[in-house]
């Protein structure tokens, strides 16, 4: 590729190079996840951003550029990068390019360098990981829109080398603090934590549509995030060719969001073996389009061995008028990030588990009556849990010495 057209790239998305910059001036609201990567900055390894499409993890990266510039760090020895339109060059051009710039890398000073959607380029780990083992001075920051570390290759080249950090949407709690709304007092502003809540519900808490109105939100997130991840970076990063199958799986699961999934019934049904039903699921997951929950065992083979209940990540705006219930699960479950479900032989099912330490929580949109809670204390006798709750949309009671409150107060505490 032209040198040319790459130093030009290059001046222009790195502003600060140039003696008259004075600000980044970024629109930043702070994030959690911010806190934990900073602490890791003054460490050796690359930081990895991984999460799905605009989720805010280049407004993060250069949110750190704009810290170091602040702290004094030499400007010309910082270096941002995207490989979103420049997949075929290589990372150590990129560096030579850097220096017929600035002149050699001083192995004395220390660099700061930012990869954007790094996985673009082939063979990226093998790549960075040249570089990272040359230039022990230099602190790399990669992102990407899908995990890196997909392929068992990737995991090998970079061991001990890299902490990767997943960026999702926003929480709910972060969604009021960008939209400016501070909750003093849960008991009084009530129903403006609820319209916000359905606001929250139309946006999936993409940081740049948190004012959309719901058709704008759709066309998003179905353009902009499903149909791009689908059909452009599958076909670019796993080389699917299928991408019809892959939009049909995802199509299940997101038109009914918390199904267990039969691996065996699925493949059938859609005409296509086991293996690539298994290597399909596995490209939505890594891509954050679904997440899979497995079935809490004490035995962790039987946890692995058991079916699986999967969720797509973004909500259907169809299912928010005409099931509730499930878009709310979902919600619920996303926002406690959870990893597990508990079912046993006889159908008894607790939503959610989470563990160290212990806990059980159960989801409830609607009217909530003792008969709804067998499952759990099923659940609460076998395993005998640190905690129980029972997360209702508005209703507050105790029944049977189970706590029932609404999920804002358990999400906003």
């Amino acid at each position: 590729m032209d040198k040319t057209i790459i130093k030009e790239y290059m001046r222009k998305v790195n502003p600060w190079w140039n003696e008259n910059f004075k600000s980044l001036n970024i629109e930043y609201t702070e994030r959690d996840i911010f806190k934990e990567i900073i602490k890791y900055m003054s460490l050796r390894m690359i930081i990895a951003l991984t999460g799905l499409r605009r989720v805010g993890k280049t407004t993060l990266a250069m949110k750190i550029v704009e810290q170091k510039i602040l702290d004094s760090f030499d400007k010309k020895q910082i270096l941002y990068f995207s490989f979103d339109d420049f997949s075929e060059i290589r990372i150590m051009e990129l560096i030579d390019i850097y220096e017929e710039i600035f002149g050699k890398v001083d192995r004395g000073k220390k660099y700061l360098i930012v990869f954007d959607e790094i996985q673009k380029i082939k063979d990226w780990s093998n790549q960075l990981k040249v570089v990272y083992d040359i230039y022990p001075n230099i602190k790399f920051i990669i992102s990407g829109s899908e995990s890196l570390f997909i392929r068992k290759k990737s995991k090998e080249s970079l061991a001990g080398r890299i902490f990767e950090f997943k960026v999702n949407p926003l929480t709910f709690k972060e969604f009021l603090r960008f939209r400016k709304i501070k909750i003093d007092n849960i008991f009084i502003q009530r129903d403006e934590i609820l319209k916000n809540f359905n606001q929250f519900l139309i946006t999936n808490g993409f940081p740049e549509i948190i004012n959309y109105n719901e058709n704008d939100a759709r066309k998003y997130i179905t353009e902009g995030i499903i149909e791009k991840t689908i059909y452009s970076d599958f076909v670019q990063v796993f080389e699917v060719k299928r991408t019809d199958i892959i939009r049909s799986i995802f199509n299940i699961i997101y038109n009914e969001p918390g199904q267990i999934i039969d691996i065996q019934d699925l493949s059938k049904e859609l005409g296509i073996s086991r293996g690539i039903l298994s290597n399909y699921l596995e490209y939505l997951e890594e891509a954050f389009l679904i997440k899979k929950l497995y079935n809490y065992s004490r035995n962790a083979r039987k946890t692995q061995r058991r079916l699986k209940k999967f969720f797509s990540t973004l909500t259907n705006h169809f299912l928010m008028e005409h099931n509730f219930g499930k878009i709310f699960e979902q919600f619920i479950t996303l926002q406690l990030n959870a990893e597990y479900f508990w079912r046993d032989s006889f159908k008894n099912e607790v939503d959610v588990i989470l563990l160290d330490p212990l806990r059980a929580i159960e989801i409830k949109s609607g009217e909530i009556k003792e008969r709804d809670l067998t499952s759990l204390e099923k659940f609460i006798k076998k395993f005998k849990p640190e905690e129980v709750k029972v997360l209702s949309y508005n209703i507050e009671k105790v029944i049977g010495g189970v706590q029932i409150i609404p999920f804002y107060k358990y999400l906003l505490k």
